[in-house]
């Protein structure tokens, strides 16, 4: 299995979107610091701003949400789940692309994390 850590503002809030609306079911939940989840083979872990994986490096800087780096969560309807989502006030960062391989759209969970849905060609 492979896991994927996300620094995240709020673990509840985070575990709620996961769970909620891209199906992901909680594991473990350590408070407020950190949760692990998973979905299929994947693996989630979500490190809240107590979490170890947010503590200060040695230069000052913190880790932070965001960034372009993602997780890819395979769907068998595409414009449904954007559909669902978008009517659930999921922010978007662009519109359904399509290549040779399939369509893929990237939406932010509640911290500004990207998530990459796909749907197969």
């Amino acid at each position: 299995m492979a896991q994927v850590r996300y620094i995240v503002h709020d673990v509840d809030q985070a575990v709620a979107f996961y769970r909620d609306r891209l199906g992901f079911e909680l594991q473990q939940q350590f408070g407020p610091a950190m949760a692990i989840m998973t979905r299929g083979d994947l693996g989630l872990w979500l490190a809240g701003p107590q979490a170890s994986a947010s503590k200060p490096m040695p230069d000052g800087s913190r880790p932070q949400p965001g960034g372009w780096s993602r997780i890819v969560v395979t769907v068998d309807d595409l414009a449904a789940t954007v559909a669902a989502l978008r009517a659930e006030g999921t922010v978007f960062r662009n519109d359904i692309l399509a290549g040779p391989g399939g369509r893929q759209i990237l939406c932010e969970d509640p911290s500004g994390n990207p998530i990459e849905l796909f749907e197969p060609a």
